[in-house]
């Protein structure tokens, strides 16, 4: 098994490795600046003089770490290449990392500006080089997992095009289909195996870690075409079997709507309702928004001065929203479009380059200041910090005859950040609508406060560099 899962969320051993690989090397190269810096006679902090001198060590590399998820190192590294990677940890480590060390440090006095300076240096040597050998090594057949899937029809080849090579999925690679039956095949004839005599032997001679299970034919489990005794044994010498909705929900971070069956949703060990979590996700809520008002506050009086310039009053626009249990409330933004953007009332889906956006309502969505006022809806409980995104009353009616469980969304409290924010670019139509609600699905079945976080660092690097904005 090449993943863990932590608070309900995956995580493949190979990244968790590599990310507690340089949590060490972040703790060793601020210690060896530390000691370098006594011997040359400059100031020190003189780590390890006292156990409460531990912290300074942990704090930094711990900052560092979360800069690194923030800029999307790790996704750049195995979807762009090695020469993103080095430009995003550049980024993350001396903009973002240094930014926050020197704020720590006014506050704190737990650094000076020469051990900043000098161990962000050594830290990005060191990450580096850590990352050029995981390079090499993710990119070895040992740790990628083989998988074979179950199956030639249209639901495989769907499977496939979710696992294509510009998927970039992680540590999977599928090294063929068989063919389930008399079903018709979709799939590439080049990725059809022979259907095998002995299943054990056939995982046993392909190293197949795991078979996926995506006959188009459901009834053959009851006709007895259904290899069942096999795929026990298989199990039973290390090869395990898992349906797509499992295999899609581990590998993809998403709920595959095609498959979703209302008893998966019914009886899986997500979609739980805590009263701790609950209590404790509106105490942060609460306590985050306020803190945001009183630091964006000036921002926030220079967008809207900008906006009154520009184009006259309103400053604020307003629009009914869908919330927690289909509950609508009224959600605020500064305006950003011309005040006739919706002639009639009738609602319109946000285009690319919409000729509606004024100059400085392209501006202030690019950098996501006219989402400030929703701090108002998070403070008030209409709204979470992370959440799906809310709709439009008139396009969740639409959407919910079009799609299958899009309902189901709204069984959490909507957000100002979200998992599909995150894994699904920016879309105005029903099948956007469609691919975000699979994301959507995963959150709410494994919301938890450490995707929470997980979420809301990985925001920075959406918000840095405009993207999903329309």
């Amino acid at each position: 098994m090449s993943y863990i899962r932590i608070n309900k969320h995956y995580v493949h051993l190979p990244y968790l490795f590599l990310g507690l690989v340089e949590l060490v090397l972040l703790v060793a190269a601020v210690w060896l600046m530390d000691r370098w810096l006594a011997t040359m006679g400059e100031l020190s902090v003189g780590f390890l003089s006292g156990p409460e001198l531990w912290w300074p060590l942990l704090l930094f590399a711990v900052v560092l770490s979360c800069c690194t998820l923030s800029m999307g190192v790790y996704t750049a590294l195995v979807r762009e290449g090695y020469s993103s990677m080095v430009l995003r940890t550049l980024v993350s480590f001396f903009l973002l990392g240094s930014a926050a060390l020197f704020v720590i440090d006014l506050m704190a006095g737990a650094f000076t500006q020469a051990l900043i300076f000098w161990s962000i240096l050594l830290s990005t040597a060191m990450v580096l080089v850590s990352r050029a050998v995981f390079l090499l090594l993710v990119d070895t057949d040992e740790l990628r997992r083989r998988v074979v899937i179950f199956g030639a029809g249209v639901r495989a080849q769907r499977l496939l095009s979710q696992l294509a090579p510009e998927q970039n999925v992680v540590g999977v690679k599928v090294i063929g289909c068989v063919p389930s039956g008399n079903e018709p095949v979709a799939v590439d004839e080049n990725l059809v195996l022979p259907v095998p005599q002995d299943w054990v032997q056939f995982a046993r001679s392909h190293q197949v870690s795991e078979i996926v299970i995506a006959p188009d034919e459901r009834r053959q489990r009851d006709g007895g075409l259904f290899p069942l005794a096999a795929f026990v044994d298989c199990k039973l010498h290390g090869t395990p079997s898992s349906d797509t909705l499992g295999f899609c929900e581990r590998e993809l971070g998403k709920i595959d709507v095609e498959a979703l069956k209302p008893g998966w949703m019914l009886f899986s060990d997500g979609f739980k309702y805590s009263r701790s979590r609950s209590v404790a996700k509106r105490l942060f809520d609460l306590g985050l928004a306020s803190l945001f008002i009183l630091i964006l506050w000036p921002f926030m009086l220079l967008t809207a001065i900008a906006v009154l310039l520009e184009s006259g009053r309103p400053v604020l626009y307003h629009q009914e929203r869908v919330g927690l249990n289909g509950r609508c409330f009224r959600i605020y933004k500064f305006r950003s479009m011309r005040q006739d953007a919706e002639k009639g009332g009738k609602a319109v889906w946000a285009q690319k380059n919409d000729s509606r956006i004024t100059r400085v309502g392209a501006f202030i969505r690019n950098t996501r200041l006219d989402e400030l006022p929703q701090l108002y809806n998070v403070i008030r409980g209409d709204m979470s910090f992370v959440g799906p995104r809310p709709e439009r009353p008139e396009f969740v009616k639409d959407l919910s005859d079009q799609i299958p469980f899009y309902d189901m969304r709204h069984k959490v409290k909507p957000g100002l950040m979200g998992w599909a924010q995150l894994k699904y670019p920016y879309g105005a139509s029903v099948e956007d609508a469609r691919g975000k609600l699979q994301y959507d699905l995963y959150y709410t079945k494994n919301h938890s406060f450490l995707m929470d976080m997980l979420i809301m660092i990985q925001t920075v690097e959406i918000v840095l560099l405009g993207k999903g904005v329309h």
